[in-house]
């Protein structure tokens, strides 16, 4: 059951700030709720105050007109599933807002509630990682990014003080051509392991440099850069050659702890067999030939 408290409504961010140092760790930004009012009648979290920032402007929209992509804390992930410029400039990130949870949640939860609350089972907060992504937070000492993987830094928790609102997100869409995928396994609610991979093409046949993240299995979403170093430089059709050690080394990166989704042990392997099939996908979409197969429980965006 959910316990009394005041729903604030401003009208700007530098008002939502205000707010969130008036009231400090009674209050807690409201945009969607699918996590914070589940955690509240669950009685995790008893917040007195909440501030409602769905009404603030500039926090609702995507913004496309740069190199960097821009995407408002309040932007629900529907929105981005949607968006003929997240679709155009970065297909993986569209095909994986269209996989969170339900067209209900998707249609609600938000893109800044998603990394605010810093669950470790957050697809967003892998993807970014490869995107180069940043947080953008506002408080009434001014405005500051911080990388995603800073942003982060435990299970549920981030570097977001008490005062600041988290504004949106900013990323760096990858060269048009480059072979990207983001994989994902889980039998249960939410995702057991993700595995975020782009490969980035040189001006000839091969990679220039390539990004691949981690997430669900460690306490926060991991780049993995001995396996992005053993990629770089290879050819698109010497890309199997070198596919069980990049696998290898990303499944020594885990650090996994027995739980619900499985053991630790448990937890690295499938960290290898699923990095062998992110490849196999990128490797696929370089050359164009048909996609992997289809696995049970599997998601592949």
């Amino acid at each position: 059951m959910l316990q009394p408290f005041t729903l604030h409504r401003p009208r700007t961010a530098d008002e939502a700030c205000a707010l969130l140092a008036r009231f400090g760790e009674d209050a807690v930004p409201y945009a969607g709720g699918t996590e914070l009012l589940l955690i509240m009648k669950m009685g995790f979290a008893e917040p007195r105050h909440l501030v409602d920032v769905k009404r603030i402007a500039g926090l609702d929209g995507i913004d496309a007109g740069s190199a960097r992509m821009r995407i408002g804390a309040t932007v629900t992930h529907r929105a981005v599933e949607r968006s003929t410029a997240v679709r155009a400039r970065c297909p993986v990130l569209a095909g994986v807002a269209r996989h969170i949870a339900n067209v209900r949640v998707r249609n609600v939860g938000t893109v800044g509630g998603n990394l605010a609350f810093a669950d470790p089972h957050s697809d967003l907060a892998t993807l970014l990682l490869v995107l180069d992504g940043e947080a953008e937070l506002v408080s009434p000492r001014g405005r500051r990014t911080v990388p995603i993987g800073e942003f982060v830094r435990g299970p549920w928790e981030t570097v977001r003080a008490p005062d600041e609102l988290l504004a949106g997100v900013s990323f760096t869409p990858w060269p048009a051509g480059t072979p990207a995928t983001y994989v994902k396994f889980g039998v249960h609610e939410r995702p057991t392991l993700g595995i975020a991979l782009a490969l980035v093409p040189d001006r000839g046949a091969g990679i220039g440099a390539a990004r691949l993240a981690v997430g669900c299995v460690n306490p926060r979403p991991t780049r993995v850069a001995a396996a992005e170093a053993r990629l770089s430089g290879v050819t698109f059709a010497e890309l199997g050659d070198v596919t069980g050690e990049v696998a290898r080394l990303a499944s020594e990166s885990v650090d996994a702890v027995d739980d619900l989704h499985g053991s630790a042990d448990y937890k690295r392997e499938m960290v290898a067999v699923f990095t062998r099939r992110a490849l196999a996908t990128a490797a696929a979409r370089a050359t164009g030939a048909p996609s992997a197969a289809r696995y049970p429980h599997t998601v592949v965006a």
